[in-house]
């Protein structure tokens, strides 16, 4: 019984803390499209603005659903998405030091999404 409480506490630390963590990224993103600019990378051919709009996505929003719990597998992944973009092709030729933090966030969203989010969460509500 002790070993499931332990469990459900770990998931949802690894839901809270890093999700946390990665918005303070995001942020700056949403504040970029509030404000009307738009000029961004387009490491995937579809335009700075839409491109903008996705990492702020997998950045900002989806952390905020992943924190609480609310459909947390599907919010999962378009932040393990952005961070595979980050690492593979937008750091592709960068030493494996300047992708490490996006993949340690890819593998934790990968994580979180196929082990869900646990008893504390809306989700299990």
């Amino acid at each position: 019984m002790k070993n499931n409480l332990l469990i459900h506490l770990g998931l949802a630390l690894l839901r809270i803390v890093p999700s946390a963590l990665l918005m303070t990224h995001g942020y700056p993103k949403l504040q970029k499209l509030i404000s009307g600019d738009t000029e961004w990378l387009n490491p995937i051919g579809i335009g700075q603005a839409p491109s903008l709009f996705l990492a702020m996505l997998g950045e900002f929003i989806c952390p905020i659903l992943i924190i609480i719990g609310f459909k947390t597998r599907w919010a999962a992944i378009p932040s393990a998405i952005t961070m595979f973009v980050a690492a593979f092709i937008f750091h592709a030729s960068d030493p494996l030091g300047k992708k490490e933090l996006a993949l340690v966030y890819f593998t934790i969203f990968v994580v979180i999404f196929l082990l869900g989010p646990g008893k504390y969460s809306v989700d299990k509500k």
